[in-house]
């Protein structure tokens, strides 16, 4: 048996959960994170863009493969994976969501029928200045807590970083799915997942069906390498920009340092700054 695959890895999680025959599962995904029980629990939906993942829309290093769905109720949803860190991810989020729901009413219809919009990240990464692992935001009052002024919008994060670093509760659905996307899982842990919930026991079997798959692999680890290629870009980019920006500050101090009288000489050996580039800033400063 191949290696059991990384969840977390969009292109996988997309096909786990968002694909036609995947629908129980991304039902059960979506309940555990919504806290959904009972009557309340979603009982069936339809995944929208249902997009064709080509090696090319696999290996856009900015492309998003997000899953979207509508509930039988009219609530849209949106579950983005994401591995790598993004700036700003809170505005990017919101935007996302503002462009979801203008698009969930059309041309001529009124704004009673603007659909519930959920946006959800589960993040690989730390985000929140905040301690649990899970959180989510609507719009309430100010002073009056207990008010929301609609229930028309809300955006989900759940960190995976501090889910592993807190106590693991086997009773709550939502520990138990989290657990299944963690590529650290135990082949201990994932029996017990299999034994206690039927649909984590799918979910394990269309991972391991994917898992053997030799398209799949590829695909994934394309997926893998276009991550680790926008991880490596960013990390270049800070830095190159660090450099830059300290290579200026060192011309700043030059400059000072040559109005205060400071001889080309001196300058040089206390910055660094070759004697001919000293030299060639003095005669600017002289202009």
């Amino acid at each position: 048996m191949k290696k059991r695959l990384n969840p977390k890895n969009d292109y996988l999680f997309k096909r786990l959960f968002g694909e036609t025959d995947s629908k129980p599962l991304l039902i059960g995904l979506l309940n555990a994170i919504l806290r959904r029980t009972d009557r309340a629990a979603i009982a069936d939906l339809t995944i929208l863009d249902g997009k064709l993942l080509t090696k090319r829309l696999v290996e856009d290093k900015e492309g998003v493969l997000d899953i979207r769905c509508e509930t039988a109720d009219r609530e849209q949803i949106n579950v983005e994976m994401q591995v790598g860190r993004y700036r700003h991810m809170e505005k990017r989020s919101l935007f996302y969501m503002g462009r979801l729901l203008a698009d969930s009413i059309r041309e001529g219809e009124d704004y009673s029928q603007l659909k519930k919009t959920i946006c959800i990240n589960i993040l690989d990464f730390a985000f929140l200045p905040l301690t649990h692992f899970h959180h989510s935001f609507q719009l309430y009052e100010d002073m009056e807590r207990q008010y929301r002024l609609t229930d028309l919008i809300e955006l989900h994060f759940i960190e995976c970083p501090k889910f592993r670093a807190g106590p693991y509760r086997r009773e709550d659905p939502l520990h138990r799915w989290l657990r299944f996307l963690d590529e650290r899982t135990t082949p201990e842990q994932l029996e017990e997942l299999i034994e206690m919930d039927p649909t984590i026991r799918n979910a394990e079997e269309r991972l391991s069906h994917l898992s053997e798959d030799d398209m799949t692999r590829m695909l994934y680890e394309a997926r893998e390498k276009a991550q680790r290629d926008r991880i490596s870009f960013i990390k270049d980019a800070r830095e190159e920009g660090w450099e830059e920006g300290r290579e200026a500050g060192i011309v700043e101090v030059a400059r000072r340092m040559l109005n205060e009288g400071a001889d080309v000489a001196l300058v040089s050996r206390l910055t660094g700054m070759p004697t001919e580039s000293v030299r060639t800033l003095a005669e600017q400063n002289e202009r």
